[in-house]
């Protein structure tokens, strides 16, 4: 990476978290990557603005992360700069049943002051172990929820440096996609709209799912959740099971055989492992099968 572009980050602001070379190993869910050239944390929006805006300008590609729990990294790692939100964590009410979140805000928190509130209809995202941010770019969903279902509007910022308003509508929300996905947006924030509900009973459906969760989801070994998305007419975990991959396993990576839906890294896996793996998957599951399994997962960096 250009120096004068590290040189010129470091100036936007003395109290700007910026590091080179780091681990992604440190920021995935599936414990594996490469260094990225740069890794910067802004606190708070304005911050976020500069950083983008001096990255365009340059040309120099840069990634926006969560939780990096639908990600896997190259372990050549990545030759541009990871933009982190795990500084952007404000939630607060907006009044009494809408909900604000920064991109960088857990699903996991935002269930918990959800039901803290007793505002029911995020119940189903207590598992979803990524940030709100990415939940809304993929329309994250589980157990019959989906985002679509409980989003106001997202605030995001756009190519042209602006902040935008995107409401419902606008954001298309689609199974494991939404207007946002593939675009230069950058979500910012978003607005929950949930109803009023028993502190008790939502406590009790938290649990509920926590407990279907664990006892049908490798939750013991990193992964990245489900790592295909459900083809048209058929379950991934179904497919992969019936082509007899339960279990199938390349270097650390396996494919569950608590779930076949999940690829797990079982111990020391590499990206790689994991890369070709997906890859064997998808082509058996071709060849018995004639479906075409796309990975949910993102790629990012060389393979």
């Amino acid at each position: 990476m250009n120096k004068d572009v590290i040189t010129a980050i470091r100036q936007i602001s003395p109290d700007l978290d910026v590091n080179t070379n780091e681990m992604m190993s440190r920021h995935t869910t599936f414990k594996t990557g490469g260094p990225a050239s740069l890794f910067i944390r802004p606190s708070d929006l304005d911050q976020l603005k500069s950083v983008v805006a001096l990255l365009r300008r340059a040309e120099t590609p840069f990634f926006v992360l969560g939780n990096g729990s639908n990600l896997l990294v190259s372990d050549k790692g990545y030759d541009g700069a990871i933009i982190s939100t795990e500084k952007l964590i404000d939630i607060r009410l907006q009044d009494d049943t809408h909900i604000y979140a920064e991109a960088g805000a857990m699903n996991s928190r935002i269930a918990a002051f959800a039901r803290d509130n007793s505002l029911t209809g995020f119940e189903f995202a207590a598992g979803i172990p990524g940030t709100i941010g990415g939940a809304m770019i993929m329309n994250a969903g589980a157990y019959d929820g989906e985002m679509k279902l409980v989003t106001k509007e997202v605030r995001a910022l756009s190519p042209q440096g602006e902040i935008i308003r995107l409401d419902n509508q606008a954001l298309r929300f689609d199974y494991r996609s939404s207007a946002l996905k593939g675009k230069d947006f950058i979500v910012v924030s978003a607005l929950l709209e949930l109803e009023k509900g028993d502190k008790d009973q939502i406590t009790d459906r938290m649990q509920e799912l926590a407990l279907k969760r664990k006892e049908k989801q490798p939750l013991e070994f990193p992964s990245a959740g489900s790592t295909f998305k459900r083809p048209e007419g058929y379950f991934a975990g179904k497919l992969i099971e019936d082509a007899g991959l339960r279990g199938y396993t390349v270097g650390g990576a396996m494919v569950s055989d608590k779930h076949c839906g999940f690829v797990i890294n079982k111990g020391e896996a590499t990206s790689q492992d994991i890369y070709k793996l997906i890859c064997d998957v998808q082509k058996k599951v071709y060849d018995d099968f004639g479906v075409k399994l796309e990975p949910e997962v993102i790629m990012l960096g060389k393979f």
